[in-house]
């Protein structure tokens, strides 16, 4: 009996991951791979990119840097179609509890990066005929949790840009979605429980307000992402997809 066939939806497909290294964006670039797609990853630190990945520095604060990855994409790959816009960073804190410094760092992460990587693949997607941006939001953008206003602010305006990039480029065959993870086992959460006064408080704390009782996986959310990357999802845009164990819609 012979073996059943792995996927291979993106075959032929050329997909660009930022912050692509580690966590969510590593994992995503993995099953990118493995669904056929050949993969660039854009990231400051490329110390955990996949095997078989083409590796391209890059800081998304930088907008020279990213035209020049992306030209280097385009050089190497010789297309673009796939756009995970996964590169973002962490804020803890009350209103008052991060400098105008702060503030202005996140969301030059979090949102313009967003929007110079995209700007910079543009041209690119048109030509493609399975073009497709997948944002990293959150779960916090749709509801209220402590300690966590300019991740929130940021993730929030991660939403409404995907819904507007959604319906600029509906009409250019771009779809744009996104997906919201509820708290996932990364490097981020991983250091923030390492700092707290009570580790194994505050991890049971962060397990307790998801309804499965668990983390989520980056795994788990990078199926998210490569699903809205797919031409299986040929008529999904302007969708949130929420991988969130429950945490935004279920009381329990």
């Amino acid at each position: 009996m012979s073996a059943v066939p792995a996927r291979s939806e993106l075959d032929g497909l050329v997909a660009l991951v930022t912050g692509g290294a580690s966590g969510i964006g590593a994992a995503t670039a993995r099953l990118l791979q493995a669904r056929g797609a050949r993969v660039a990853v854009l990231d400051r630190t490329l110390d955990g990119v996949p095997e078989g990945a083409l590796s391209v520095p890059c800081d998304v604060t930088d907008a020279g840097q990213v035209d020049d990855a992306v030209a280097t994409v385009i050089d190497r790959l010789g297309a673009l179609d796939v756009v995970a816009n996964n590169a973002g960073i962490g804020a803890v804190g009350d209103i008052a509890g991060n400098d105008d410094a702060e503030w202005a760092r996140v969301l030059d992460v979090n949102v313009t990066g967003i929007a110079r990587v995209t700007r910079a693949a543009l041209p690119h997607l048109r030509r493609s005929d399975n073009a497709a941006v997948v944002n990293t939001c959150s779960a916090v953008a749709f509801v209220g949790v402590r300690q966590r206003a300019l991740y929130s602010a940021s993730k929030g305006a991660v939403l409404a840009l995907t819904m507007a990039m959604a319906a600029d480029h509906v009409g250019e065959g771009i779809r744009v979605n996104a997906v919201a993870p509820g708290t996932a086992e990364t490097p981020w959460v991983t250091r923030l429980l390492a700092a707290a006064d009570n580790p194994d408080a505050a991890a049971e704390a962060l397990r307790g307000r998801q309804p499965l009782g668990r983390l989520v996986t980056a795994e788990e959310v990078a199926e998210a992402i490569v699903f809205l990357c797919s031409p299986q999802a040929g008529s999904t845009t302007g969708a949130v997809l929420r991988v969130d164990g429950g945490m935004t819609t279920l009381r329990v």
